[in-house]
């Protein structure tokens, strides 16, 4: 009798999360169009900007504002419905972990066919942290506080660092000239035999190795990545998102939150400049405070990422934001099919085998607006396909798949 129990019936969905999500991705698209998915086949110098005088305003949003804040809520959010959908399994009496590694499988091999478009998609990282968080799913709360606080503060790159250290590795390049050489190996490739192939051959080779280096290199991206999940986890224990949280309640995170980043900006401020060259040379003089500026620099923007969760959950509280804000709720409800789709976009507009003549010389401006323009198209087709069917594309596949068995799809 147990075996014949599923979850493939629709499950009473927590809105406020639908629309967080949606939000979220809306800085994952403006980002990754600034950043031009990480296509680049033009010198920058070729761009030929409308708004120049606005184009450094943009690139502040970008890096001080969006980089890096929205996906975590993105990495924080996938954390938190792994446990909704463990614990609601649990309570219908379903051990829904084999069911979930075999799903983090499946979502793998999405990933991948959307690495094809895109070198820096971070679905199949996620498949992988999805497996690992089944593992440390019945370890204690505190015990999981611990190891998301040992991420968070940058113990695996204190580890890489004093490694280097210790072998005294001789390194000439710093991680952004690393970057100026992959881009102009793929100017080359681009430039020599543009094509769709020639795209997959480099998403899969110096495109991969430069996202494992950003994920678990010197930026070690991919642990603060980790850490949001477990994070999203021990939240979900708590109930946070399923219970109406008071209002007071939240506005002192909200406010904690924003004083952390007030007090991390100060700090930072008071120390020298980071110089990564000497950091990665495992140059004694820089390594202490080179370590604590990335560290703190993390720190500050995951409470950036907390700040806009509860200052986003609070205007969601207040009926007068709520149904303005429940607006993203479809995006986020398809928010696979979404940030896959963003990805086959992104390759189109940029690559040189497309359209990238025309929009890699468009300025920051230009991209920001076309990115907000990209967003909107995505929401409309999300909600009007809501209304037809119960689920994305790319979700109802994935849970067809993770169950073996067709599952409902249209309404």
């Amino acid at each position: 009798m147990e075996q014949n129990k599923t979850l493939s019936t629709p499950l009473s969905r927590v809105t406020l999360l639908d629309a967080l999500r949606g939000f979220s991705l809306l800085g994952v698209i403006l980002m990754h169009m600034l950043q031009q998915f990480s296509i680049f086949s033009f010198s920058p110098d070729a761009r030929k900007p409308l708004f120049p005088a606005i184009d450094e305003t943009v690139q502040w949003i970008g890096q001080n504002v969006i980089m890096g804040r929205f996906i975590n809520i993105f990495a924080f959010l996938f954390g938190l419905s792994f446990f909704i959908q463990l614990d609601r399994a649990a309570k219908k009496g379903i051990d829904f972990r084999g069911r979930f590694i075999w799903r983090m499988v499946v979502m793998l091999v999405i990933g991948l066919i959307g690495n094809c478009f895109y070198s820096g998609e971070i679905i199949s990282l996620y498949a992988v942290f999805g497996a690992i968080l089944v593992l440390l799913y019945r370890v204690k709360s505190w015990i999981l506080i611990a190891i998301a606080a040992l991420l968070l503060l940058g113990t695996p790159r204190i580890m890489q660092v004093s490694y280097n250290t210790f072998r005294q590795t001789e390194r000439t390049e710093n991680p952004r000239q690393e970057i100026r050489q992959r881009q102009a190996a793929q100017i080359d490739a681009e430039a020599n035999k543009p094509s769709f192939i020639n795209s997959i051959k480099h998403n899969f080779t110096r495109g991969l190795q430069g996202k494992l280096n950003y994920q678990f290199g010197l930026f070690g991206r991919g642990y603060i990545t980790l850490a949001l999940f477990i994070i999203g986890l021990v939240v979900g224990r708590l109930g946070f998102f399923e219970r109406v949280q008071p209002k007071r309640k939240v506005a002192l995170l909200f406010s904690a939150f924003v004083i952390t980043i007030v007090l991390i900006s100060f700090v930072v401020g008071l120390l020298p400049d980071l110089n990564f060259r000497s950091l990665m040379n495992g140059e004694t003089k820089s390594i202490l405070s080179g370590l604590t500026i990335m560290t703190l620099n993390d720190l500050k923007i995951v409470a950036f990422s907390g700040a806009i969760v509860t200052g986003f959950t609070l205007l969601y509280q207040n009926r007068r934001f709520s149904k303005y804000l429940d607006v993203f709720s479809p995006y986020g409800r398809m928010g696979l099919t979404n940030y896959e789709m963003q990805s086959v976009i992104g390759c189109l507009i940029f690559s040189m085998w497309a359209f990238g003549p025309i929009f890699q010389t468009w300025g920051m401006t230009e991209l920001f607006l076309l990115g907000i323009m990209l967003y909107i198209f995505q929401l409309i087709f999300s909600t009007y396909w809501l209304k037809n069917y119960l689920y994305g594309p790319l979700e109802w596949f994935l849970r067809s798949a993770t169950y073996l068995k067709m599952q409902p799809f249209r309404k």
